[in-house]
C-alpha cells in the first residue's frame, strides 16, 4: 500500500508538468491576467533558463512561444515587444550557456572523457558548429546542450555569436508569429492541445531520424 502511494506521489509532478505543457495556453492566459506587463519578464526568464542553463531543458520552449503568439493575436500581449524580449532572452541564454561550457565544461569533460574526445568536439564545432547552433534551436533539449558543448569545444566566440543571434531570432519569430497567425484560427483554438502535440512531434522528429540513421551505421 505504501509503495503504491509513493509511486503516486512520485508521478504527480510529472503529471502536472505534462498537464502544463498540454494546457499551456490556459496557464499563460492566467499569468497575463494576473501579472499584466510583468508577463514579458516572466517569459524572458523562462526562455533564458531553458536555453541558458544546462539543468533546465525541461522548461517549455516551442510551445511557450506559440502560445504567447496566440495571446498576442488576441491583444493580450504586444507581438513586436514579445519578439524583441524573447529574442534577447534566447540570445542571452545561449551566450551564458556557451561561457559556462567554455569555463567549466573542459574540467568536467576531461574528468569523464578522453582528451581526444575534446579535440574531436573542437574540430567538429570549428567545421560544422555554425550549422549545429542554428538547427539545434528547433530541437527541444538539444538546444539547451548545443551552446554548452560549443563552449567546451572552444568554438570561435564571434562565429558562435553570429549564428546564435540568427538562430535565436529565427526560432522566436517562427513560433511567435506562427501562434499569432495560426493560433487564433478556430480549428487551432478548438484543438490547441493537438496543435501543441504536433509542434512537439515535429520538433523532436529531426533528432529521432538522425539517431535512427546513426544506429543503422553502428
Amino acid at each position: 500500500m505504501e509503495s503504491s502511494l509513493v509511486k503516486e506521489k512520485t508521478m504527480e509532478p510529472i503529471a502536472d508538468l505534462i498537464g502544463f505543457f498540454l494546457n499551456i495556453d490556459d496557464y499563460l492566459s492566467a499569468v497575463t491576467q494576473a501579472y499584466g506587463g510583468f508577463t514579458y519578464l516572466i517569459l524572458f526568464l523562462i526562455v533564458f533558463l531553458e536555453t541558458g542553463i544546462v539543468i533546465t531543458p525541461f522548461l517549455p520552449g516551442d510551445s511557450l512561444l506559440f502560445a504567447a503568439g496566440t495571446l498576442a493575436a488576441n491583444g493580450s500581449l504586444d507581438a513586436v515587444l514579445l519578439v524583441a524580449a524573447l529574442s534577447a532572452a534566447a540570445v542571452a541564454g545561449d551566450t551564458v550557456n556557451y561561457w559556462i561550457g567554455h569555463n567549466l565544461g573542459p574540467r568536467v569533460f576531461k574528468r569523464f572523457l578522453k582528451k581526444e574526445h575534446l579535440d574531436s568536439a573542437h574540430l567538429f564545432y570549428e567545421k560544422h558548429g555554425s550549422k549545429t547552433i542554428v538547427i539545434a534551436r528547433f530541437v527541444p533539449i538539444i538546444r539547451t546542450f548545443a551552446p554548452f558543448v560549443a563552449g567546451i569545444a572552444k568554438m570561435n566566440y564571434l562565429r558562435f555569436l553570429v549564428y546564435n543571434i540568427a538562430g535565436g531570432t529565427a526560432w522566436v519569430c517562427i513560433f511567435v508569429f506562427g501562434g499569432y497567425y495560426f493560433g487564433s484560427q478556430p480549428i487551432v483554438k478548438q484543438n490547441f492541445t493537438l496543435a501543441i502535440l504536433a509542434i512537439v512531434f515535429l520538433s523532436i522528429m529531426p533528432a529521432t531520424i538522425e539517431l535512427l540513421r546513426n544506429r543503422r551505421q553502428w
